[in-house]
Protein backbone atom coordinates (compact mmCIF):
# COMPACT_ATOMS: atom_id res chain seq x y z
CA UNK A 1 0.00 0.00 0.00
CA UNK A 2 2.78 2.44 0.94
CA UNK A 3 4.68 1.58 -2.25
CA UNK A 4 1.59 2.34 -4.36
CA UNK A 5 1.01 5.63 -2.55
CA UNK A 6 4.65 6.61 -3.03
CA UNK A 7 4.52 5.74 -6.74
CA UNK A 8 1.27 7.69 -7.18
CA UNK A 9 2.75 10.76 -5.49
CA UNK A 10 5.96 10.52 -7.55
CA UNK A 11 3.96 10.13 -10.80
CA UNK A 12 1.85 13.18 -9.92
CA UNK A 13 4.93 15.28 -9.21
CA UNK A 14 6.57 14.14 -12.44
CA UNK A 15 3.43 15.10 -14.37
CA UNK A 16 3.50 18.54 -12.76
CA UNK A 17 7.21 18.88 -13.49
CA UNK A 18 6.81 18.23 -17.21
CA UNK A 19 3.47 20.01 -17.66
CA UNK A 20 3.62 22.93 -20.08
CA UNK A 21 3.70 26.41 -18.52
CA UNK A 22 0.59 28.58 -18.46
CA UNK A 23 -0.21 30.29 -21.76
CA UNK A 24 1.38 33.68 -22.14
CA UNK A 25 4.39 32.87 -19.93
CA UNK A 26 7.32 31.80 -22.08
CA UNK A 27 9.95 31.83 -19.30
CA UNK A 28 11.01 28.26 -20.18
CA UNK A 29 11.97 29.46 -23.70
CA UNK A 30 14.28 32.24 -22.46
CA UNK A 31 17.65 30.68 -21.50
CA UNK A 32 19.32 32.48 -18.60
CA UNK A 33 16.12 34.26 -17.48
CA UNK A 34 16.25 32.90 -13.93
CA UNK A 35 17.65 33.99 -10.56
CA UNK A 36 21.43 34.37 -10.91
CA UNK A 37 22.80 32.61 -7.84
CA UNK A 38 25.88 30.54 -7.10
CA UNK A 39 24.69 28.75 -3.94
CA UNK A 40 21.20 27.79 -2.77
CA UNK A 41 20.79 27.11 0.98
CA UNK A 42 17.68 25.18 2.04
CA UNK A 43 16.63 24.26 5.60
CA UNK A 44 13.63 21.90 5.51
CA UNK A 45 11.35 19.50 7.34
CA UNK A 46 11.49 15.81 6.34
CA UNK A 47 9.12 12.86 6.08
CA UNK A 48 10.28 9.30 5.36
CA UNK A 49 7.92 6.41 4.64
CA UNK A 50 8.99 2.80 5.13
CA UNK A 51 12.74 3.21 4.71
CA UNK A 52 14.21 -0.10 5.94
CA UNK A 53 12.31 0.28 9.20
CA UNK A 54 8.64 0.26 10.14
CA UNK A 55 6.53 3.34 10.51
CA UNK A 56 6.96 6.84 9.23
CA UNK A 57 9.99 8.95 9.95
CA UNK A 58 9.90 12.66 10.69
CA UNK A 59 12.80 15.03 11.04
CA UNK A 60 14.74 18.02 9.80
CA UNK A 61 17.49 18.60 7.30
CA UNK A 62 19.53 20.99 5.25
CA UNK A 63 20.61 21.14 1.59
CA UNK A 64 23.19 23.25 -0.19
CA UNK A 65 23.24 23.35 -3.98
CA UNK A 66 26.13 24.83 -5.94
CA UNK A 67 25.43 25.86 -9.54
CA UNK A 68 27.95 24.31 -11.94
CA UNK A 69 26.25 25.17 -15.28
CA UNK A 70 24.29 28.46 -15.36
CA UNK A 71 22.69 27.73 -18.75
CA UNK A 72 22.09 23.98 -18.59
CA UNK A 73 22.36 21.00 -20.88
CA UNK A 74 19.59 22.14 -23.26
CA UNK A 75 20.71 25.48 -24.77
CA UNK A 76 17.23 26.48 -26.04
CA UNK A 77 15.53 26.08 -22.65
CA UNK A 78 15.79 28.04 -19.40
CA UNK A 79 17.64 25.48 -17.29
CA UNK A 80 20.63 25.18 -14.97
CA UNK A 81 22.60 22.39 -13.30
CA UNK A 82 23.84 22.21 -9.71
CA UNK A 83 25.47 19.74 -7.34
CA UNK A 84 23.25 19.30 -4.28
CA UNK A 85 24.37 17.85 -0.94
CA UNK A 86 23.26 17.96 2.66
CA UNK A 87 22.20 16.13 5.78
CA UNK A 88 18.91 14.90 7.28
CA UNK A 89 17.98 13.45 10.67
CA UNK A 90 14.82 11.31 10.84
CA UNK A 91 13.21 9.46 13.75
CA UNK A 92 11.22 6.30 12.83
CA UNK A 93 8.68 4.59 15.08
CA UNK A 94 7.76 0.90 14.92
CA UNK A 95 9.47 -2.26 13.65
CA UNK A 96 8.88 -4.52 10.67
CA UNK A 97 9.85 -7.80 12.31
CA UNK A 98 8.84 -7.41 15.94
CA UNK A 99 5.73 -7.25 18.11
CA UNK A 100 7.35 -4.80 20.51
CA UNK A 101 7.43 -1.06 20.13
CA UNK A 102 10.91 0.04 19.16
CA UNK A 103 12.23 3.04 17.31
CA UNK A 104 15.26 3.97 15.25
CA UNK A 105 16.98 7.11 14.01
CA UNK A 106 18.66 7.67 10.67
CA UNK A 107 21.20 10.16 9.43
CA UNK A 108 21.07 10.68 5.65
CA UNK A 109 23.75 12.46 3.60
CA UNK A 110 22.30 12.94 0.07
CA UNK A 111 24.52 13.93 -2.85
CA UNK A 112 22.79 14.57 -6.18
CA UNK A 113 22.99 16.24 -9.56
CA UNK A 114 20.18 18.83 -9.60
CA UNK A 115 18.79 19.74 -13.02
CA UNK A 116 16.57 22.84 -12.79
CA UNK A 117 13.98 24.04 -15.31
CA UNK A 118 12.55 27.54 -14.89
CA UNK A 119 9.09 26.99 -16.34
CA UNK A 120 7.26 30.20 -15.39
CA UNK A 121 7.97 33.57 -13.81
CA UNK A 122 7.57 32.25 -10.24
CA UNK A 123 7.97 28.49 -10.76
CA UNK A 124 10.90 26.14 -11.28
CA UNK A 125 11.03 22.34 -11.21
CA UNK A 126 13.95 19.97 -10.82
CA UNK A 127 15.08 16.35 -10.88
CA UNK A 128 17.82 15.01 -8.60
CA UNK A 129 19.41 11.60 -9.25
CA UNK A 130 22.15 10.70 -6.79
CA UNK A 131 23.31 8.58 -3.88
CA UNK A 132 22.43 8.71 -0.19
CA UNK A 133 24.95 7.42 2.36
CA UNK A 134 23.13 6.75 5.65
CA UNK A 135 23.64 5.52 9.19
CA UNK A 136 20.88 4.02 11.37
CA UNK A 137 20.87 3.54 15.14
CA UNK A 138 18.42 2.34 17.82
CA UNK A 139 16.74 4.32 20.52
CA UNK A 140 18.32 3.29 23.85
CA UNK A 141 15.45 1.17 25.15
CA UNK A 142 15.64 -1.33 22.27
CA UNK A 143 18.68 -2.87 23.99
CA UNK A 144 17.02 -3.62 27.35
CA UNK A 145 15.11 -6.60 28.80
CA UNK A 146 11.29 -6.47 28.92
CA UNK A 147 9.26 -9.12 30.85
CA UNK A 148 12.31 -11.37 31.05
CA UNK A 149 13.02 -11.22 27.32
CA UNK A 150 15.35 -9.04 25.32
CA UNK A 151 13.58 -6.56 23.11
CA UNK A 152 14.00 -7.58 19.49
CA UNK A 153 14.21 -4.78 16.97
CA UNK A 154 15.06 -5.06 13.31
CA UNK A 155 18.63 -3.89 12.95
CA UNK A 156 19.16 -0.36 11.60
CA UNK A 157 22.58 0.00 13.24
CA UNK A 158 24.83 0.16 10.25
CA UNK A 159 26.32 2.42 7.61
CA UNK A 160 25.33 1.89 3.99
CA UNK A 161 24.56 3.69 0.74
CA UNK A 162 21.32 3.67 -1.23
CA UNK A 163 20.38 5.23 -4.57
CA UNK A 164 18.41 8.44 -4.26
CA UNK A 165 16.04 10.12 -6.68
CA UNK A 166 13.94 13.21 -6.13
CA UNK A 167 11.65 15.47 -8.14
CA UNK A 168 10.52 18.81 -6.85
CA UNK A 169 9.50 22.33 -7.44
CA UNK A 170 9.97 25.83 -6.12
CA UNK A 171 7.63 28.75 -5.85
CA UNK A 172 9.89 31.83 -6.09
CA UNK A 173 8.64 34.67 -3.90
CA UNK A 174 11.39 36.84 -5.35
CA UNK A 175 14.93 36.49 -6.76
CA UNK A 176 16.35 35.38 -3.40
CA UNK A 177 13.68 33.32 -1.56
CA UNK A 178 11.58 30.34 -2.65
CA UNK A 179 9.34 27.68 -1.11
CA UNK A 180 10.86 24.31 -2.07
CA UNK A 181 9.03 20.96 -2.15
CA UNK A 182 10.83 17.66 -2.86
CA UNK A 183 9.36 14.16 -3.27
CA UNK A 184 11.43 11.05 -3.72
CA UNK A 185 13.39 8.26 -2.13
CA UNK A 186 14.31 7.97 0.69
CA UNK A 187 12.66 11.21 1.97
CA UNK A 188 10.10 13.91 1.20
CA UNK A 189 10.81 17.50 2.24
CA UNK A 190 9.37 21.01 2.37
CA UNK A 191 11.60 23.98 3.08
CA UNK A 192 12.66 27.50 2.21
CA UNK A 193 15.47 28.18 -0.27
CA UNK A 194 17.75 31.17 0.04
CA UNK A 195 19.64 32.04 -3.15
Amino acid sequence: MRDRLGLAIAAGCLALAIAPPARGDDTIKRPGDHPQYVVELEPHGDLGLGFRYGGAGIGVGFRASIVIVKNGFIPKLNNSVAVSFGGDFLHYGGCYFSNVDCNANYLFFPVALQWNFFVAQHWSVFGEPGIVPFYGFYDDYCNVTFNGKNRVCSDPSHFSVTPGFYVGGRYHFNENVALTMRIGYPTFSVGVSFM
